[in-house]
């Protein structure tokens, strides 16, 4: 059906074309109640856990580089107090105080060098043992999460093996039915629902109130309602509204 043909359409076509919509795309919404948080909770444990592994990871490079520096600085040590033996042994030999005193003040370079290397050392192991222990945490955390990811996934897919025939048959009535509704009064449609976390956007009239906020609808719109001339929304939450009788 063109575009044109469906603004041609009497109003009274065109309310029962969205109450059918409604219908449909409630019972959608009831499937994904069903479902809950649980799709966006399983994405955030999948995040959480790739977070926490790609963490742990990266610390594991952190204690390779921090093994290779203290060999390096051990190394370092090892280095320096050779030449303290070399500057020391040459000490004996000087022609004058001037060589003794450049040569002692090698020396002393070289002691603050490996006082510094040696406080390096075990800043490197607190580090360690302080990333080791996050390790060691964030594993346990891994096996807590990933229990509750299995826990959940399996929640889930039974949700979506019990629902999903019901679920793509719906979709496609869904697309079916909007159709048969203008552009302009379906854009309406889908922003009323938007507004609501119900996803209610089109009411029935009960017990002379809305079907959506309940606040009471005078006679006269009422009558109007129900002969089905025009486009009717509710004057204090704006859904559309429709008689009773249109169920039938």
């Amino acid at each position: 059906m063109s575009k044109t043909k469906e603004a041609e359409l009497p109003v009274e076509e065109k309310l029962q074309a969205l109450f059918n919509l409604q219908k449909v795309d409630s019972k959608i919404d009831e499937i994904r109640i069903l479902k809950g948080e649980l799709p966006e909770e399983v994405n955030d444990l999948e995040d959480e856990l790739t977070g926490l592994q790609t963490r742990i990871e990266k610390l594991h490079e952190d204690l390779k580089d921090f093994e290779q520096k203290v060999t390096d600085k051990k190394n370092a040590i090892k280095e320096a107090e050779a030449n303290i033996k070399k500057y020391e042994k040459q000490q004996n030999n000087v022609k004058n105080n001037r060589e003794f005193e450049a040569l002692n003040k090698e020396i002393e370079l070289l002691k603050l060098d490996i006082q510094l290397n040696e406080k390096r050392i075990k800043d490197s192991h607190e580090e360690a043992k302080q990333k080791k222990e996050f390790i060691e945490l964030a594993e346990k955390e891994i096996k807590v999460k990933e229990k509750e990811l299995k826990n959940k996934k399996s929640e889930l897919d039974q949700i979506i093996a019990d629902t999903e025939k019901e679920e793509k048959s719906l979709l496609k009535k869904s697309k079916e039915a909007e159709s048969h509704i203008e552009e302009r009064l379906l854009h309406a449609y889908h922003k009323i629902r938007t507004q609501y976390r119900n996803g209610l956007a089109v009411v029935t009239v009960q017990r002379d109130a809305c079907g959506g906020c309940y606040n009471q609808i005078p006679p006269q719109r009422q009558a109007e309602i129900r002969q089905r001339k025009k486009i009717i929304l509710c004057e204090h939450c704006g859904r559309i509204l429709v008689d009773s009788e249109i169920e039938k």
